[in-house]
């Protein structure tokens, strides 16, 4: 079970000018020496801890999609790259912000967020590791500690409005003047209004080529990508600042900057061809700057792909994406029209996402009818068998779709999108010992996991399975991790009250009340507005039973 770790926050959200900074344009800054008083401003555990926060507040507001099976896609994706930087040693965290515009950004802490939009109009996941690895490269750098020291000066100020745009995001009816800070403050949040240096751009994209190289993917990938974008610039625009993709906004790009990166990209091509291996990447060279770790023999390995199936799990990923961050109905209809009309558009990628959006649109017998070819071609693959399994859940063919289920947990025991579909249908619908089996399965799963879903499938499932007090400190967690610290904070005081509770049980819940007081206390005292707090005070969280709204959960009664 994870454990609160707020002390560092508010430290952390006073440092929040480092992603704020626009005094840094234009301005030839050097890196920064190891000694410098840029990484003197905020250590690296200050930054983690404003990244997470950061991603803490941004599930608050709605603005992550949370999948596990696109979350672990983009992590592996993510950590393939980070083997072969500057810097493999480094914390990272990759997710997807559900948001359309075309955009990327990297936080403190080695967070690095890929909107929904850009991975939709990807071409390749050699494109979408170039974003990735353009955003790496700005972490390896030190661009957003020389920013931070750039604008050190603001930093007081910044804060306040990073603080406000939370508060304004969260509160419920806050109404124009909660939308004027939004607009100057949920973009700074959101990393929007960084503007690194031309040098910085640059550097970026010669760390990040090099990373592409060194881990096997296309080096141009970065260079196209841009270009692409410009070109669609170029045609579509009227010369209008809001006709301009929000990715070259924050990633100005020019003809010079593009050659420079073909240029590069061309050389390591020139050196991948001398290696069977089509990679860069040098063993000695990776044990040398990396931590050992006992399980990986070869450290290529961890960059090679794996399509599981035969099919291209990016292409099944990026239409994914496409159904999880739009509206079922209309995209099933989307699909089902260009299926039918579009020469070459029936490929199981988008037979695949059809069937998600089926799914999604309450048509399971559908979906299982779509998917069956799909699995008949490729019946070894993962993906497409868990989409059946859910197809034929929700098609009333709760046995079958149980079978398949217990056998993908067995192939995948770790996987925490099976694990996850696989509990969800043992515990809805089913038998006490069937909820119990649920909890079984899941728990293990959630030491080091900040995924508030996986926290609420195991609250639901003990609470069904019996266990009410293990389900209350789940429902805590979950509460805690999307952003609501004062519903956690009631929930863990209320259940301290029960009687029943054992030595074990009430160490626990009290220790993770230490750990959540000092960040409660915290915004209290600042009157800080959150969604669980509008006005800053204190609330009192009625019983169980009388319980309302979005102030606690249960199985019936959950956030969002």
């Amino acid at each position: 079970m994870s454990r609160f770790t707020p002390t560092r926050l508010l430290t952390a959200l006073l440092c929040a000018g480092l992603t704020l900074s626009a005094a840094a344009q234009d301005k030839d800054v050097r890196l920064p020496d190891l000694g410098s008083s840029a990484n003197a401003l905020i250590s690296p555990q200050e930054a983690q801890d404003y990244g997470a926060a950061m991603l803490r507040q941004m599930r608050a507001l709605n603005m992550v999609l949370d999948d596990p099976m696109l979350d672990d896609y983009i992590n592996d994706l993510g950590y393939r790259l980070v083997s072969g930087s500057e810097k493999p040693k480094e914390h990272f965290q990759f997710f997807i912000a559900s948001d359309n515009v075309i955009n990327a950004f990297a936080a403190p802490g080695g967070y690095i967020a890929v909107n929904s939009g850009l991975i939709i109009i990807t071409n390749s996941e050699s494109e979408l590791a170039g974003v990735i690895a353009h955003e790496i490269g700005h972490i390896t750098q030190n661009h957003l500690q020389r920013a931070f020291e750039a604008s050190k000066k603001d930093t007081p100020l910044m804060a306040l409005i990073l603080l406000g745009a939370i508060a304004a995001g969260a509160g419920a009816g806050a109404g124009d003047a909660a939308g004027a800070i939004m607009m100057g403050g949920q973009g700074l949040l959101m990393q929007r209004q960084i503007n690194f240096t031309r040098k910085d751009e640059i550097e970026a994209d010669r760390a990040g080529i090099q990373t592409l190289a060194n881990v096997g993917y296309d080096p141009n990938a970065m260079a196209s990508f841009f270009g692409r974008m410009e070109d669609t610039l170029r045609v579509g625009s009227g010369g209008d600042i809001g006709d301009v993709p929000a990715l070259l906004q924050d990633h100005p790009v020019s003809m010079d900057r593009i050659s420079d990166a073909k240029a590069r990209a061309g050389a390591l091509i020139a050196q991948q061809k001398q290696r069977p291996n089509g990679s860069t990447l040098d063993k000695a060279q990776w044990e040398k700057s990396t931590a050992p770790i006992s399980f990986v023999k070869d450290p290529t390995k961890i960059a090679a792909r794996d399509n599981k199936g035969g099919l291209d799990v990016y292409l099944l990923m990026r239409e994914r994406v496409r159904v999880l961050s739009g509206d079922a109905g209309q995209l099933a209809t989307y699909y089902a029209t260009n299926l039918q009309n579009e020469h070459g558009f029936d490929t199981p990628s988008n037979r695949y996402g059809y069937a998600l959006a089926l799914i999604r649109s309450n048509r399971g017998a559908k979906a299982v009818d779509e998917l069956q070819p799909v699995l008949s071609a490729h019946p070894d693959s993962q993906v497409v068998r868990l989409a059946m399994a859910d197809a034929k859940l929700q098609a009333g063919r709760r046995a079958e779709a149980l079978s398949l289920y217990a056998e993908l947990n067995q192939q995948s025991p770790r996987n925490r999108a099976i694990a996850m579909a696989y509990a969800k249908a043992l515990t809805e619908g089913g038998s006490q010992d069937e909820a119990k089996q649920a909890a079984s399965m899941v728990l293990p799963m959630l030491d080091n996991n900040d995924e508030p879903e996986l926290y609420r499938t195991y609250a639901r499932a003990s609470e069904k399975a019996g266990d009410s007090v293990r389900s209350g400190e789940a429902y805590a967690d979950a509460s805690y991790l999307s952003g609501r610290p004062f519903d956690a904070m009631e929930q863990l005081k209320n259940l301290l009250k029960r009687p029943d509770l054992d030595y074990y049980a009430r160490a626990r819940i009290q220790a993770r009340i230490n750990d959540l007081t000092p960040l409660v206390m915290e915004l209290r005292k600042r009157r800080v507005q959150t969604d669980d707090n509008p006005d800053g005070r204190s609330q009192q969280l009625q019983n169980n039973e009388n319980c309302r709204g979005r102030l606690c959960f249960s199985a019936t009664n959950s956030v969002r």
